[in-house]
């Protein structure tokens, strides 16, 4: 590495959720650090999420009268992924999440609240926590704001393309190797270099890669890719290049629920509270409390790869508690239909199919029998006026990566741990196993937030020990 570069002592790559949370435990523990950002603001997939944080045993929860633990979490996440997630970072990230939310309340002013009214899929009770605006953006800023006043230092438009390690023997073991520093590519084309004593991939995952996407998630390579630019594969690349092992590299997180034209993300709140997905020709066609993830692919199956979401009066009322569902409104996505003919007409359906899908909806009928076998009992039958957005499937972030221990450090490919290089977010494997269905709501803020936390209460371990 050039000489006479800046040193930190942990440099951190990316500042969505999981870089800022590092940053912020990082400081709590007197830790000097810097994030770098490639964004003109931090950002990443966060802030195009809905910003929501699944946590268990929080004070939030208490004070909402809910009853929930960091076992019951993690036997949800278990039984999601059908035992298929890593189960050390199922234990980890399920104890930790509480307590990590619970700090940045406290010590940090962020000001959650438990979501009510409706329980996401896969969960047994209310635990997703959300700042009060509700968005991704909003969450991102405020921890914007909590690591920067605890001290972290932000260096936005900084590419991290290169990764500086102790030269070693081509026989040498990997574990180790050591990681000196980075370069990092600013707008103007100049590469600067920084060196650090530890190093935290809190970056990204490869859903905006289309080769990587094509090679790892053919079922996606035709899907709209609704998340981050940044997501372009550069941790799993270092890993490659470093012999790093890598794990669970088929899961990730769709959206069966992605406005068209629009571009919007439209909540899963509106499924969970008894609405329903119809292909172009009015028919139901997957049972839509299963999850928004794995409904992705079921709607790109559809004609067209496309469906609507329908709805009726009182869940428009709910989903108007949701900001970026007001926007998408806003933008014209909802169309009011005030009988079965005129939801026929938007949808451009027979509307005797509609009038035989509702029917078929009545809790007299009991359950509801669809082609793939799944069943879903309704509650009501929507009522007139509806309402119908079109919505298309779409790939959001990637839930494989780097392979981690339960402190997050990143495994060589014989499963030994770097000594210094830790990895947490979208640049490690997550809690969602190797498949789509297995993404339990939620499960990429936990792997951030959770994760982000770990990995730099690690770092701190390791250079504590080697000074």
């Amino acid at each position: 590495m050039p000489g006479g570069v800046p040193h930190v002592a942990v440099a951190v790559v990316g500042a969505g959720a999981c870089g800022l949370v590092a940053g912020i435990t990082l400081r709590d523990a007197g830790v000097d650090c810097v994030l770098l950002e490639r964004d003109a603001q931090p950002s990443g997939s966060t802030a195009l999420s809905s910003g929501f944080i699944p946590a268990a045993g929080t004070v939030m929860q208490r004070e909402a009268s809910i009853e929930d633990s960091a076992a019951l979490f993690a036997a949800d996440i278990t039984a999601k992924t059908k035992g298929q997630a890593a189960k050390h970072l199922v234990e980890a990230y399920s104890e930790a999440i509480g307590l990590v939310v619970g700090v940045l309340a406290s010590k940090h002013a962020i000001d959650f609240i438990v979501l009510d009214g409706f329980l996401y899929p896969g969960h047994s009770v209310r635990r997703m926590h959300a700042v009060r605006e509700k968005t991704g953006a909003a969450l991102v800023a405020q921890l914007e704001r909590a690591a920067t006043k605890a001290g972290a230092d932000i260096l936005c438009e900084a590419t991290v393309r290169e990764l500086w390690v102790t030269a070693a023997d081509s026989d040498a073991p990997r574990d180790t190797l050591r990681v000196i520093g980075v370069g990092f590519q600013r707008p103007d084309g100049r590469v600067e270099h920084l060196a650090c004593d530890a190093l935290i991939l809190a970056c990204n995952g490869f859903g905006g890669n289309a080769a990587m996407v094509r090679e790892l998630l053919p079922e996606m390579k035709d899907a709209l890719f609704a998340g981050h630019a940044g997501n372009d594969g550069s941790a799993i690349a270092w890993g490659r290049a470093l012999g790093a092992r890598l794990a669970d590299l088929g899961g990730y997180q769709g959206h069966g629920s992605w406005a068209v034209p629009q571009g919007a993300l439209i909540t899963w709140a509106l499924m969970m509270e008894g609405g329903m997905q119809l292909n172009a020709q009015g028919e139901r066609f997957h049972d839509e409390t299963q999850g928004y993830s794995e409904a992705a692919v079921q709607v790109l199956a559809q004609p067209g790869g496309r469906a609507w979401c329908v709805f009726d009066e009182p869940i428009l009322a709910l989903a108007r508690g949701f900001p970026d569902f007001c926007a998408a409104e806003a933008a014209g996505a909802v169309k009011r239909c005030d009988d079965a003919q005129a939801l026929a007409g938007v949808i451009g359906c027979d509307a005797t199919k509609i009038i035989a899908t509702m029917q078929a909806t009545k809790p007299a009928t009991g359950l509801l029998g669809l082609k793939n076998h799944s069943k879903r009992v309704f509650k009501r039958v929507l009522q007139p006026p509806y309402y119908a957005i079109a919505v298309t499937g779409a790939l959001f972030h990637t839930q494989g990566g780097l392979d981690i221990d339960a402190q997050c450090r990143v495994l060589t490919g014989d499963g030994r741990p770097f000594p210094n290089l830790f990895a947490a977010g979208g640049a490690a494997r997550g809690v969602s196993g190797d498949a789509v269905w297995g993404y339990l709501s939620g499960n990429g803020l936990l792997s951030a937030v959770a994760g982000g936390a770990i990995a730099a209460c690690s770092a701190v371990e390791e250079i504590r020990g080697k000074f």
